[in-house]
């Protein structure tokens, strides 16, 4: 899986990529600023990019902005962003951008030493799939507004980890119910976000947005 990473810290940036050159992913290039970015992503075609969210000149909100252009030009083009910090506004900005929340994560960089589950949420992203970190996730439920304020509590779980990505089958597996149960819980949110459209993928990306917006 070929990968184009914006990070201009050199030590984070060497080191991501040792970790995905040692689990078997081709790191194409790796780029210190938003041109050089965008510039790699058109020459390498790459499956999958992670970009840091603060990129030169003025680190704040370079890399969103990198990322947002690059599904613009490539609708539907994979970014796995990485932040320091929780900042629940670039969160729901990249959800919303062009392609909405098909093939994009958003994850705090203390998960990248948790390996098997950052490279679990880059898979999943690459695969069009959303990656949520859960600080993340836990943050913006705590934000209880209408109609979040009227999930229930398991509700409230199957959410959060729907956010985070995870298929029904993994639902059902953490939260120890059935999968009739998983269904039936998240026909519950879509009826509780009034979500009608047919499209159960489309819908599962919709609830997302609905809470981010809530912020």
């Amino acid at each position: 899986m070929r990968i184009v990473i914006a990070e201009d810290n050199v030590l984070l940036a060497s080191g991501l990529e040792l970790l995905l050159s040692n689990s078997g992913y081709e790191v194409a290039e790796i780029a210190a600023d938003v041109k050089g970015f965008l510039a790699a992503v058109d020459r390498h075609r790459p499956a999958v990019t992670i970009v840091d969210v603060r990129l030169p000149p003025t680190f704040r909100d370079e890399g969103i902005r990198a990322a947002i252009e690059a599904r613009r030009i490539r609708p539907g083009l994979p970014v796995l962003i990485l932040s320091q910090y929780v900042e629940h506004t670039y969160a729901f900005e990249l959800l919303s951008s062009s392609g909405g929340g098909v093939g994009v994560g958003y994850l705090l960089k203390d998960r990248i030493s948790r390996v098997d589950e950052f490279l679990e949420a880059l898979d999943r992203v690459a695969a069009g799939g959303t990656a949520l970190d859960p600080d993340v996730v836990a943050q913006l439920l705590a934000r209880q507004t209408h109609p979040l304020s009227t999930l229930t509590r398991r509700e409230w779980e199957v959410l959060a980890l729907m956010a985070e990505g995870h298929d029904n089958a993994t639902l059902a597996k953490k939260l120890s119910i059935t999968d009739n149960a998983v269904h039936k819980h998240i026909g519950n949110i879509f009826a509780k976000f009034e979500l009608t459209a047919p499209d159960a993928g489309h819908r599962r990306v919709r609830a997302v947005l609905t809470y981010l917006e809530a912020r």
